[in-house]
């Protein structure tokens, strides 16, 4: 969660973090679960497809702007960054009507919605990649905040999270949070039956059932391990000698910690977004891309089958995904926020004194 990486540096630096969150969010668990106080206002969604409830949502907008601006002040907030969602829309201009810099993080390749109605009240506007039209001093690319557990994965403290012997193949399959149809059943017809390499496949809670099912039906063997959700991916990425996943912001943690992987985009992601993520990966030499349309069990097995016995690729790429990794982006967004925050010195200039002719006296 990058609001999260970025909330940890700045915490670090000695400054006092708060979340303002929308009631029902999902996010507040794990904001909650890192020690930070959440201020949450009743917020909905926009829906992409005309809908009465768009009217629900933009009423309760209008609502939450000034709840917002009246958190900022009991909060004194000396800066305020945005996150993207729904609910940085009210929170930027709640920010802007109490005169308080706002800095925008922009975490996937486009410009989300809020975001993009936000800029224009925005000191700082920080990029996970270069986008076309969005240059100049006030935006910045930075790369995608990823947390501490990611820059700090190691290769032996995660096999030895989950018992797999430092010598051996590991391969790691995960579809992200909510798992991946397609991708779940193609790693079961791959590797289901006693597969020859250690398999840690991340079903998604949501999939876990049917991908059970699934395997139910194979002989997958000790080293197949199905796994419904992670606390501790980045110690999955990390113990893996390749990775099959889906391409969203997960592809910044794979670069930091620099694995080699196979990327199977979402094809119905929000401005393809997934596709754009992948094609970034692959070109900088690092990934390689599957279509979903074409992510079946023999085509995974046998690009599998073909990077694992070509030790050099794999370490060609992953040193192309170290290449690319931006580690640092979560301290360099805090470093800006905090430069927002800092009150302006004004340049003081001397007065010009100004000196009037002396009277003439009378003779």
């Amino acid at each position: 969660m990058p609001a999260l990486a970025v909330a940890d540096a700045l915490r670090a630096r000695g400054a006092e973090v708060t979340f303002i969150g929308a009631r029902g969010a999902g996010a507040s668990a794990a904001v909650a679960a890192a020690g930070y106080r959440e201020d949450v206002i009743p917020l909905k969604g926009l829906s992409r497809t005309p809908t009465i409830r768009n009217l629900w949502a933009v009423l309760l907008a209008a609502v939450a702007t000034p709840r917002a601006a009246g958190l900022l002040v009991r909060r004194r907030a000396q800066v305020v960054v945005g996150g993207g969602s729904y609910v940085a829309g009210p929170v930027a201009l709640a920010a802007w009507l109490t005169r308080r810099p706002l800095l925008l993080t922009e975490a996937d390749s486009h410009l989300g919605m809020a975001n993009r109605l936000a800029a224009p009240l925005a000191r700082r506007v920080t990029l996970a990649f270069p986008l076309a039209g969005r240059s100049g001093r006030k935006y910045l690319v930075t790369g995608r905040p990823v947390g501490r557990a990611v820059t700090q994965a190691t290769r032996t403290a995660g096999r030895r999270a989950f018992g797999i012997d430092p010598e051996a193949t590991v391969v790691l399959v995960v579809g992200g949070s909510q798992g991946a149809r397609s991708l779940n059943r193609a790693a079961v017809e791959a590797f289901g039956d006693d597969p020859p390499v250690e398999v840690i496949h991340v079903a998604g809670p949501t999939q876990l059932d049917e991908t059970r099912r699934l395997l139910a039906a194979r002989t997958p063997g000790p080293r197949y391990r199905l796994i419904g959700y992670l606390d501790n991916l980045p110690d999955a990425i990390a113990a893996a000698d390749l990775v099959i996943s889906r391409s969203g912001g997960s592809v910044f943690e794979l670069a930091a910690i620099g694995r080699p992987s196979i990327l199977v985009p979402y094809p119905h992601a929000t401005a393809d977004h997934q596709a754009k993520n992948a094609r970034w990966l692959a070109e900088a030499g690092a990934a390689m891309v599957l279509p979903d349309v074409d992510c079946s069990g023999e085509r995974l097995r046998g690009l599998v089958g073909a990077l694992l016995s070509d030790r050099r690729r794999l370490e060609a790429m992953a040193e192309a995904a170290r290449r690319v990794g931006r580690p640092d982006a979560a301290d360099v967004v805090a470093e800006e926020a905090l430069a927002l925050a800092r009150p302006r010195r004004r340049l003081r200039l001397p007065r010009p004194r100004l000196r009037l002719p002396r009277p003439r006296r009378g003779r």
